[in-house]
């Protein structure tokens, strides 16, 4: 009998259909010794030394493929970032889908093999799965829901709690990469090097670990972008954040997106930037060590932590004039179902 070509209701009913799906479309690019005996849980190696880290996330992009990555990429990538940010080296994933009723299948293979291919870059196996169908009209194609684990080494401590007035701001590249490309497929606006910076970050966060650097905070900017992720900061640490206009990298095909949809680029999200939070005299060492690697090229200083302001902004801009203008904390999303 010959496959169906798109997804149906019995895919999710647990029998046959269900049987030829994990067969055919999943396990030819994700199996491993853990996923391979299909059992209801998969049994780990034992963890080495170091605290255990544990995230989950959701995916809903739409378009869910675009250039520079798809759903599947993007959830392994996601996943394993916040892992990487909080200072963890990722261990195993678990990943599951919510189909839709009538999605290609071909397209589900265009997930699969994206989420492979972000597991073998970042060195960390799918040990665990599941899959849902809803009818149609009742979802949009796809779903996913990840959770990740990872091991902080002894003696490894990041967080907000030790950022601290004095404190360098560096990001890791351009931003908003991620966000103007999908709001640009999504209104079919062409752009030539228009692409998401969707990556893995566990090497380029081990490797800034590992640069002699005090490293006190590392974070993700993703929904919300750097302004966002600086409010969260601010607000955890008791600081002010001051972002140099002039500092702040955008490419010109990002700012051009942005400036047609009336987007500002400090709330654009990215998928594959670091922003760093450390003692100034420690950013050049730490600016070297992402050059040299491909993720981390076109690394800078974007700002600095000072002592918190009674009622003054925690977050700020300082102009291209030299003055400062509050940067707002959003009220809702600027981009929804970016990743």
């Amino acid at each position: 009998m010959k496959r169906p070509d798109t997804i149906l209701l019995a895919h999710g009913g647990g029998g046959r259909l269900t049987q030829e799906l994990v067969r055919e479309v999943f396990l030819p690019s994700l199996t491993n010794p853990a996923l391979a005996t299909l059992s209801d849980s998969a049994i780990l190696e034992k963890l080495p030394p170091g605290r255990p880290a544990l995230t989950t996330d959701a995916f809903v992009v739409d378009p869910p493929v675009f250039p520079g990555g798809d759903l599947g990429y993007l959830s392994v990538c996601g996943t394993v970032n916040d892992l990487a940010v909080a200072g963890a080296r990722p261990v195993a994933l678990t990943w599951a889908l919510v189909l839709e009723e009538g999605l290609e299948i071909a397209l589900l293979q265009t997930f699969v093999e994206g989420a492979a291919r972000a597991a073998a870059e970042a060195g960390v196996a799918i040990v665990a799965g599941d899959t849902k169908v809803v009818p149609h009209g009742k979802g949009d194609r796809a779903y996913v829901v990840t959770a990740g684990l990872g091991v902080v080494p002894p003696k490894r401590d990041l967080g907000d709690h030790r950022v601290a007035s004095g404190d360098a701001v560096v990001v890791s590249g351009p931003l908003g990469d991620h966000g103007a490309t999908v709001m640009a497929c999504r209104h079919k606006l062409g752009g030539e090097g228009l692409r998401s910076d969707c990556a893995p970050l566990a090497a380029l966060a081990e490797l800034v670990l590992k640069a002699g650097a005090e490293v006190h905070a590392m974070h993700d900017p993703t929904r919300g972008g750097l302004a966002t992720t600086c409010h969260e900061v601010a607000s955890r640490a008791g600081v002010r954040i001051v972002l140099e206009q002039a500092a702040i990298p955008v490419r010109p095909q990002v700012r051009s997106v942005c400036e047609l949809l009336g987007l500002d680029p400090l709330y654009v999200a990215c998928e594959g930037r670091i922003v760093l939070f450390l003692p100034d005299r420690d950013s050049d060492r730490v600016m070297k060590a992402l050059n040299g690697h491909p993720l981390g090229q076109g690394s800078v200083r974007v700002g600095s932590v000072a002592a918190a302001q009674a009622g003054g902004a925690p977050v700020v801009l300082q102009t291209l004039y030299n003055t400062e203008r509050p940067l707002d904390l959003l009220a809702g999303s600027e981009l929804p179902r970016i990743c």
